[in-house]
C-alpha cells in the first residue's frame, strides 16, 4: 500500500438561498458560489477537492443534495454557507439526514464594502451576516456536531482551518471503512489495551477481526524466495545495514527471515483489505522472530499498528496517518518508556521493543539485529534511529467504560543530550507541555495509556475537529494546563457525556 493521498476525496460546498429573491439574484448567487468553491479548491492547505453543488433553495433540494452526499463514497463532508437569507426550517429534514461531517462557513462573497454603491439589491444579495445566523440557530437547536469557521473565503487562515477539518474528516472517513487484523489476543493481564470492540465499531466504524498467528505464519511460509531477495535488496538500498546482516555476515539468514515476515504480513493484510493490525510477543506460533522491521516499514506505508494486541492504538495510528497525508513529517506507534527528571527540564524517552515508524526518523535509519529477552524466538531485525526535533502531539484513544476519550498532549521533540549507543531500538525524546510533572499527572488522572501515537504532521486543531466529528471526548494537555482546572474539566465532561447518552 502506497502512503495515503487525499486528492481523490471531496467536500461539497452547499450554498443556501431561497426562491423569493428571483432568478437574477439566484444566478449571481450561483456564480459567486462557484468562485468561492474554486478559490477554496485552489488552496494548498485544503488537501481534498472542494466541489460546488447547485445552490439549495428549498427543503427538497437540500434533502436531495444531503442524500447524494451520504451515498457518495468520495464525499467526506459538507461545507454549508448561506449567501443570502435561507429560512432554516427548510434545512431541518436535510440536516437530520446528514451522515457526513459538517462545517459551517460564515463568510461573504465580497471582502470590503463598496461604500458608494451599496443599495438594497446589494444588501439582499450579500447578507451572509443575516443568513448564517439563521442557519447557526438551527444547527444549535438541533444539537448538531460541526465546525464553524468565520472569515473571508480568500483568507489563508480560513483555508488553514478548513484544511484542518478536512483532514479530520479524512481520518473519520478512513475509520468508517477500517478493518483491523488482530494476530493473537491481548497481552495477558494488561488492562488498558482491552476495550469494547462493539462500541468502537458503533462509534468509529472500526471493525476488529481476530486471527490465529498460525494464519500469519502460513502466509509467511508461502512467500517466494524471489520476493525475499527483492526486499533484502531494498533494505540494503534504503538503510545502513550492519555488517552481521550483509551478504556473508553471520546473521544474514535473520535478515532474510525478517524480509519473509514482512512480505507475508503484507500479503495477508492486502488480501483481507486490512489497513491496521496488532501482534503480541506472547503468541508467535512458529515465526522465527518477532516482527520488527516489517512492522516499521508497513507503518511507514500508512498501515496502523498496535503492539501487544492494542487494537485501539492500531486504529488511531491509521487515522492519524490519513489525517497527516501529504504533510512533511511522520506519525508512529509510540510508548512512554522512561523519564529524565532533571530539575526544570523534565523529559520523556519514548520507544518500543522494535516497532517505531521510520517516518519520524532524523536521517537515514540503521538496520540492526540485537537480542530480545522476551518472546522466546531468534534475535529480531529492526530499524534504529532517533526522532527528529520539533513540535508534535502525543495522542491516545482511551476506553473509560461509558465513552471513548481522545487524550492529547502537546510536546516538543528534542535531541538527546548524548548518543545512546547501547539502546538498540528507535526512540524519541520529548518535553511535554506544560512540564513533565503536570503533563504526567494529568495523563494519569485522565486514565491515559502507555501506548500512543506520536505525530509531527497534525496538530491539536485537527484532533479536536476529529473528536467533534466522532462525538467523543477530547482531553487536551497543553501549555495552559493547570491540575485543579484539569480535574474539574474531567468531572464536567463525565457529567456531560453521561447526560448526552440519555436514560
Amino acid at each position: 500500500m502506497a502512503p495515503e493521498v487525499l486528492g481523490h476525496l471531496e467536500v461539497w460546498l452547499v450554498t443556501g438561498s431561497q426562491e423569493m429573491y428571483g432568478q437574477a439574484t439566484l444566478r449571481q448567487v450561483e456564480t459567486h458560489a462557484r468562485e468561492v468553491a474554486a478559490g477554496l479548491d485552489a488552496q494548498q492547505d485544503i488537501p481534498v477537492r472542494v466541489v460546488h453543488k447547485e445552490v439549495a433553495t428549498s427543503a427538497d433540494s437540500i434533502r436531495r443534495v444531503v442524500l447524494e452526499a451520504n451515498a457518495t463514497d468520495g464525499c467526506i463532508g459538507v461545507i454549508a454557507w448561506m449567501h443570502t437569507f435561507s429560512p432554516a426550517k427548510m434545512w431541518i429534514a436535510g440536516l437530520q439526514a446528514l451522515q457526513k461531517p459538517l462545517l459551517h462557513l460564515h463568510t461573504q462573497f465580497n471582502r470590503e464594502l463598496p461604500w458608494s454603491e451599496i443599495d438594497m439589491d446589494f444588501m439582499n444579495l450579500n447578507q451572509s451576516a443575516h443568513g448564517d445566523r439563521e442557519f447557526g440557530f438551527m444547527e444549535t437547536r438541533m444539537g448538531l456536531r460541526r465546525k464553524t469557521v468565520v472569515g473571508h473565503w480568500s483568507d489563508p487562515e480560513v483555508a488553514r482551518r478548513i484544511g484542518a477539518w478536512a483532514r479530520a474528516a479524512s481520518g473519520w472517513h478512513a475509520l468508517q471503512r477500517l478493518e483491523v487484523a488482530r494476530f493473537g489476543d491481548n497481552m495477558r493481564q494488561v488492562a488498558v489495551t482491552e476495550g469494547d470492540k462493539v462500541e468502537a465499531q458503533l462509534r468509529l466504524g472500526v471493525s476488529v477481526n481476530g486471527y490465529g498467528v498460525d494464519d500469519l505464519a502460513r502466509a509467511v511460509h508461502e512467500v517466494a524466495d524471489a520476493d525475499v531477495d527483492a526486499l533484502v535488496r531494498e533494505y540494503e538500498d534504503r538503510y545502513d545495514v550492519v555488517p552481521a546482516l550483509r551478504e556473508g555476515g553471520a546473521q544474514r539468514a535473520s535478515l532474510r527471515d525478517a524480509a519473509r515476515i514482512e512480505a507475508g504480513l503484507r500479503s495477508f493484510l492486502d488480501a483481507g483489505g486490512f489497513k491496521a493490525f496488532t501482534d503480541t510477543f506472547e503468541d508467535l506460533a512458529d515465526l522465527p522472530q518477532l516482527p520488527g522491521i516489517g512492522v516499521q516499514r508497513l507503518m511507514a506505508d500508512g498501515y496502523g499498528f498496535g503492539g501487544e494486541g492494542d487494537w485501539k492504538t492500531a486504529a488511531l495510528v491509521r487515522a492519524v496517518k490519513v489525517m497527516g497525508a501529504g504533510v512533511d513529517g511522520g506519525s508512529s506507534f509510540m510508548e512512554d518508556y522512561t523519564y529524565d527528571f532533571t530539575p526544570g527540564d523534565g523529559r520523556v524517552l519514548g520507544a518500543h521493543m522494535l516497532e517505531v515508524c521510520p517516518s519520524i526518523a532524523d536521517g537515514r535509519p540503521s538496520c540492526e539485529i540485537h537480542p530480545l529477552s522476551i518472546g522466546g524466538r531468534g534475535d529480531p531485525v529492526r530499524l534504529v534511529f532517533t526522532a527528529r526535533a520539533g513540535p508534535a502531539v502525543n495522542v491516545a484513544l482511551v476506553d473509560v467504560g461509558d465513552r471513548l476519550r481522545l487524550l492529547v498532549n502537546e510536546v516538543e521533540v528534542v535531541p538527546p543530550d548524548e548518543p545512546l549507543p547501547k539502546l538498540p531500538v528507535a526512540r524519541a525524546l520529548w518535553r511535554p507541555r506544560p512540564d513533565l510533572a503536570t503533563a504526567a499527572e494529568a495523563w494519569l488522572v485522565a486514565g491515559g495509556p502507555h501506548h500512543t501515537v506520536l505525530s509531527d504532521q497534525i496538530g491539536t486543531e485537527t484532533l479536536s475537529d476529529f473528536a467533534e466529528i466522532a462525538g467523543i471526548e477530547l482531553v487536551l494537555i497543553d501549555a495552559e494546563t493547570r491540575m485543579r482546572d484539569f480535574t474539574h474539566a474531567l468531572r464536567w465532561n463525565q457529567a456531560y457525556f453521561r447526560l448526552a447518552q440519555g436514560l
